[in-house]
């Protein structure tokens, strides 16, 4: 097959897999590399390179879910609280072999939309190595996120834009 099939293929098998669908298997170290390396090679004018990505993976994904989940019941007024939610959170968060957090650096070179650009690009090519390595892969950016900055230890001139869930997937689902 060719490199234009084999690309055609990969971009039309990327798709949304959430966490529920996950085997809670852990992912192998050079898969999550591969993963985060390929968000990398990605247009960003004046070469500002505004991604920044932070991998969480076995005790810090579990303080990340334990994290979340204080946020939702800190940020929830009473009469809107469900503790279903509240528990399924950290369930969610540790059905992912891995999580990574994602933020943009504005440089204040470019407009901030272009960096936006930048990291959207950068995580559409996380997806499409993810369909590649057969492993499951979910966007999320829960409302959340605006109060991660402090955990996450942004800068001033740094957002979270959300959160990249990735996890192994069954067999018969790892089919491309």
């Amino acid at each position: 097959m060719d490199k234009s099939q084999i690309l055609k293929e990969i971009i039309e098998s990327r798709k949304s897999t959430f966490p529920k669908d996950y085997t809670g298997e852990t992912l192998s170290p050079g898969v999550l590399q591969s993963i985060l390396d390929s968000a990398q090679f990605v247009p960003n004018h004046k070469r500002t390179k505004p991604w920044r990505f932070r991998v969480f993976t076995d005790e810090a994904k579990k303080d990340l879910g334990i994290k979340l989940a204080e946020i939702y019941r800190e940020t929830t007024a009473p009469a809107s609280f469900l503790q279903k939610k509240y528990d399924d959170i950290p369930a969610k968060v540790n059905k992912a072999g891995a999580i990574i957090s994602i933020s943009v650096a504005f440089s204040g070179l470019v407009p901030e939309w272009e960096e936006i650009a930048a990291v959207a690009m950068g995580v559409q090519n996380m997806y499409l190595t993810s369909a590649a390595n057969n492993t499951g892969c979910y966007w999320s950016s829960p409302g959340l996120i605006r109060y991660l900055d402090g955990y996450l230890e942004l800068a001033e001139n740094e957002k979270c834009y959300g959160l990249f869930y990735l996890g192994a997937l069954e067999s018969e689902q790892n089919e491309i």
